[in-house]
C-alpha cells in the first residue's frame, strides 16, 4: 500500500494504476459515510426549515444554498484542500494532528492533548451513531415500497448491524475488495437520479448563490440555526477524509472527491430540490421518490449495501483511532488481532466491537427513526472538526512557519464556520445531542482517569525503586550467583531497577550473566525507521539498556525487534532468553490524589487490560511474571 501511494505522488508523468486502484479503494472506504448522506441530510433540512408548515420554494433554495456551500467550504476548502497537506508522516486523523501539533510546539502541551482527547472521543461517539442512522434510512425505504412491512424496518435494521459486526473478527479484506466497486455504483445512481430530477424545475440551480443561504439563516431567527444544524449533516463524514489519508495518498483522495464524489452529491441534492420544488408532498421521501415505484425495492438493497460500507468504514476507524490511542498511552492496552498477513493496518479489537454494538444497538432501539437520531449525529462531528481546525493553526502557525496572522486569516474563518454548526446542533441537546456528548464526557473521562492514575502510580513507584547504577556498583562488590542464560527486565524507566529484577534478586538470589533493561517507547510518528528502532547501551560487563521505538500505527513485536541487534553485534537467542515482567496487584486508597470513584475506575481498566506478554508478541514460555501490591 505505502509503495503505491509512494509512487503514484511522486511520478511525474503519466498516472500510474496504483493511482487509479487507490482513488478506486478510497471512493470505497474514505466516503461511504459522506457518500449516503442524501439519504437523510436534504429530506431532515427541509422539514427542520418547514417546521410543520407547508414546504415553500425560498426553504428549499435556502437548504440546497447551504449543503452546497457547507460541502464546499467544510469540506473541500478545509479538508480536501488544507488539512490534507497536514500528514503525520503520511498519516491524517485527529491524534495524528495532535502529535504533529505536539512535535510542532517542541513540548507536551496539555491544550492540545485535551483537544486531541475530545476530538477523538467525539470520533467513537460518530462510530456508533453512523451505522444507526445509515442503516435505518436505507432499510425504511421498505415503508413506501410495502407500507405492511412497515414494522420490519427496526428489527432488519437490528439483524443486518449484529450481522456486520459478528463478521469484524474474520476482516475486512474481501469485503473491503468490493467496496469500491459498489460504491462507484451508488454515486453512479445518485448521480443519474439527481440529473433525471432537475429537468422538474432547472430553476433550482439558482440556490448556487450564495445569498440564498445567508438570507435564509438571517431572516429565519432560530429555526434558520435549527435548519444549520440539520445541512450538517450532509458533511458527516468529511473528517474522514483526513483519517484515511494514511490508507489512500493525498492525491487518490482529493481527486476522488474533486472530480467523482462531490458531483455526485451535488447533482442528486439539487434533484431532490427540483422534484419538492414541484410536487412538495415529495419530502416525506425524497430520495426514494426519485425513482419509480417498480425501482423502489432494488434503490433500497443498493442503498443498504452502501450504508454497511459506510458502518464498515466508520467501524475501522473506530479500531485505528482506539489502537492509536493505546499507543500513545491514553487508555490501557486492549486485545488486538491482526486480520491480515499482508496489511498491519487491519486489525480487530474485540472489546471495542462490542463495545460499538452496545452502543448501537442501544440507538436503534431507543430512537427508532433516522429522524431522531439526526438530532444526535451532528454535535459529535461538530466537535471533531472545531478541534481538527483549533489543532491545524497550530500546525499551520508552527509547522509550517506561517505568520500567526496569516495562519489565522487561514483557519479562523473555518473554525467560525464549524463553531456555528456545533452551536446549532446543540440546540437539540434536549432531543438526542445529549448521547453524543454523554458519550464524550464518558470517553474523556476515562482517559483522563488512566492518564492520571498512570502518573500517580509512576510516582509511588518510583519512591521504592533504586537507581540502576547503584545498584550495579552493590552488585560488583558483592556478586549473587551467576547463571547463564539472558534476562530482559522490561521497565518504562531505564534510570531505575526494574521490579521484576529486584524481586528476581531477593526471592532467587540470583543474577544472569546478561541482563538486558528493555523500555519501549512510541513516537509520536506513525512509523519509525529500522535504523532507530534499537538502540543499545552497554553499562557493565552484566548490563545493558535497550531501547525499542515504535511508531504510533505500528505492531510492537518485541522478539522480530530485538532480532535486528544481531546487526550491531548482539547475539540474541529467542530460546536462551527469559523476559521478566511485573504484574501489579492495585489497591485503592483514600490518600491517592484521586476520588474513590476514579481509584476503582482506574482499578478496573488495569485488570482490564491485555497481557504485555501478548501485548508485545512476547513467547509465553520465555516470560517469567512476577507479582507486586501497589495502594494508589
Amino acid at each position: 500500500m505505502t509503495a503505491s501511494i509512494t509512487q503514484a505522488e511522486t511520478q511525474d508523468g503519466p498516472v500510474t494504476s496504483g493511482f487509479w486502484s487507490l482513488t478506486l479503494g478510497s471512493i470505497g472506504v474514505v466516503f461511504g459515510d459522506i457518500g449516503t448522506s442524501p439519504l437523510y441530510a436534504f429530506h431532515e433540512a427541509v422539514r427542520g426549515a418547514a417546521h410543520g408548515a407547508p414546504v415553500s420554494r425560498v426553504m428549499v433554495l435556502g437548504v440546497l444554498s447551504l449543503i452546497l456551500w457547507a460541502l464546499l467550504i467544510v469540506v473541500t476548502a478545509k479538508y480536501v484542500l488544507l488539512l490534507l497537506r497536514a500528514d503525520n508522516n503520511g498519516e491524517g486523523g485527529t491524534l495524528s494532528l495532535m502529535a504533529l501539533g505536539q512535535r510542532a510546539l517542541g513540548r507536551r502541551s496539555w491544550f492540545l492533548l485535551a483537544l486531541g482527547v475530545v476530538g477523538a472521543s467525539m470520533f467513537i461517539g460518530d462510530s456508533m451513531i453512523t451505522p444507526a442512522i445509515s442503516v435505518l434510512s436505507a432499510v425504511e425505504g421498505l415503508k413506501l415500497a410495502a407500507p405492511a412491512l412497515e414494522h420490519y424496518v427496526v428489527p432488519l435494521t437490528v439483524f443486518i448491524l449484529v450481522l456486520l459486526f459478528a463478521v469484524q473478527s474474520k476482516g475486512t479484506a474481501l469485503v473491503a475488495s468490493a467496496f469500491g466497486p459498489v460504491m462507484v455504483v451508488w454515486f453512479t445512481v445518485i448521480a443519474v437520479m439527481g440529473a433525471v430530477h432537475i429537468a422538474d424545475d432547472p430553476s433550482v440551480l439558482a440556490a448556487i448563490n450564495p445569498y440564498y443561504a445567508v438570507q435564509f439563516v438571517l431572516s429565519h431567527g432560530t429555526i434558520g440555526l435549527v435548519t444549520l444544524g440539520a445541512v450538517f449533516l450532509a458533511v458527516t463524514g468529511g473528517e474522514a477524509l483526513y483519517a484515511d489519508l494514511g490508507h489512500f495518498g493525498r492525491k487518490p483522495i482529493q481527486s476522488a472527491w474533486m472530480f467523482f464524489v462531490l458531483p455526485a452529491l451535488l447533482i442528486n441534492y439539487f434533484g431532490q430540490g427540483a422534484l419538492v420544488l414541484s410536487d412538495p408532498s415529495a419530502i416525506e421521501h425524497s430520495f426514494y421518490r426519485m425513482v419509480p415505484e417498480s425501482l423502489v425495492l432494488p434503490l433500497v438493497g443498493l442503498a443498504t449495501a452502501a450504508t454497511v460500507i459506510a458502518s464498515q468504514a466508520v467501524i475501522t476507524g473506530a479500531y485505528s483511532l482506539v489502537y492509536q490511542a493505546v499507543q500513545l498511552g491514553l487508555l490501557p492496552r486492549f486485545e488486538v488481532r491482526y486480520t491480515s498477513e499482508t496489511h498491519a493496518g487491519q486489525i480487530y479489537l474485540p472489546r471495542v466491537n462490542r463495545l460499538l454494538l452496545i452502543g448501537v444497538m442501544l440507538l436503534v432501539l431507543l430512537f427508532h427513526t433516522p429522524s431522531n437520531l439526526a438530532s444526535a449525529y451532528g454535535i459529535a462531528v461538530s466537535t471533531t472538526m472545531v478541534a481538527d481546525g483549533i489543532m491545524g493553526f497550530v500546525v499551520i502557525w508552527k509547522l509550517w512557519n506561517w505568520r500567526a496572522a496569516t495562519a489565522a486569516a487561514v483557519i479562523v474563518p473555518f473554525v467560525i464556520v464549524d463553531l456555528s454548526f456545533f452551536s446549532a446542533n446543540l440546540l437539540k441537546l434536549l432531543e438526542g445531542a445529549w448521547v453524543p456528548l454523554l458519550f464524550g464526557v464518558a470517553m474523556a473521562g476515562t482517559i483522563w482517569t488512566w492518564r492520571k492514575g498512570s502518573g500517580i502510580l509512576i510516582q509511588k513507584t518510583r519512591r521504592i525503586e533504586v537507581p540502576l547504577d547503584d545498584l550495579i556498583r552493590s552488585l560488583e562488590k558483592r556478586p549473587p550467583h551467576v547463571v547463564k542464560g539472558t534476562a530482559v527486565f522490561l521497565t518504562s524507566d531505564p534510570a531505575f531497577v526494574p521490579t521484576a529484577l529486584l524481586h528476581n534478586l531477593k526471592h532467587n538470589k540470583v543474577l544472569h550473566e546478561h541482563n538486558v533493561v528493555l523500555t519501549i517507547e512510541t513516537a509520536h510518528t506513525p512509523r519509525v525507521d529500522l535504523a532507530e528502532r534499537f538502540r543499545m547501551e552497554k553499562i557493565s560487563d552484566k548490563f545493558s539498556k535497550v531501547r525499542l521505538r515504535f511508531g504510533y500505527m505500528e505492531q510492537p513485536n518485541v522478539p522480530k525487534a530485538l532480532a535486528i541487534a544481531r546487526k550491531q553485534g548482539w547475539q540474541f537467542d529467542i530460546m536462551s532468553t527469559s523476559f521478566f515482567v511485573s504484574r501489579r496487584s492495585l489497591k485503592a486508597s483514600a490518600q491517592s490524589g484521586m476520588p474513590l470513584w476514579q481509584d476503582h475506575l482506574f482499578i478496573a481498566l488495569s485488570r482490564s487490560a491485555n497481557d504485555a506478554t501478548d501485548y508485545f508478541q512476547i513467547p509465553t514460555g520465555r516470560v517469567v511474571e512476577v507479582g507486586t501490591q501497589v495502594t494508589i
